[in-house]
């Protein structure tokens, strides 16, 4: 699950986000990225000078592809009710477990390694606060009488599931899609309905 390559820039940081998938954060080095790209040497220097610069334009584009996970037709529509958003979640949550799991891994990795920069904190969380901002403009959408208290409920209830299936006790089967779909129907119709 990538997107298209429009520029060297999105070149180096899909094969960086590739590498932390694949090695870890130990793994992701310049170089790393120069061989595996198939990049002459120095390439990924000239794009991200410093280690700071090449994890910020890894965040940068694990954004743009994990919002890729819904084609705008598949966005869910706040007016169909908790089903109808459950659905639409549901396909995302479901993609980002099977074909966008490197990408999922390659999140994990760089959120670690935020807890550990307060400079890639600043710059993750803000990244991920335009996430946040459409939940909750869905969530209020929807009828939520409480988007912000239910977006951190819904976000951990995913990332929860998301974990586990991925990385954690359960991932040696990941669940199919209309048992997303079933949780998430359960999660939202007693945020909304309730």
């Amino acid at each position: 699950m990538s997107s298209p390559i429009t520029s060297r820039a999105d070149l180096v940081a899909d094969t960086a986000l590739a590498l932390l998938a694949e090695r870890g954060m130990r793994g992701l080095t310049h170089r790393a990225v120069d061989e595996a790209a198939g990049l002459p040497p120095g390439s990924t220097s000239n794009v991200a000078r410093t280690r700071q610069a090449l994890l910020e334009l890894a965040v940068r584009r694990h954004a743009v592809r994990e919002a890729q996970l819904l084609a705008p037709t598949e966005t869910p529509d706040p007016a169909g009710g908790p089903d109808a958003l459950a659905d639409g979640l549901a396909l995302a949550v479901h993609r980002s477990l099977t074909e966008g799991r490197p990408l999922l891994i390659a999140r994990y990795e760089l959120a670690l390694e935020a807890t550990r920069r307060p400079e890639l904190r600043a710059f993750y969380d803000a990244t991920g606060a335009v996430f946040r901002q459409q939940l909750t403009a869905m969530l209020e959408a929807a009828g939520s009488p409480t988007p912000d208290r239910h977006v951190l409920s819904l976000i951990a209830w995913a990332d929860g599931l998301m974990f586990s299936c991925a990385v954690g006790t359960f991932s040696a089967r990941p669940p199919g899609l209309d048992e997303v779909r079933t949780g998430l129907r359960e999660l939202l119709r007693g945020m909304l309905d309730g």
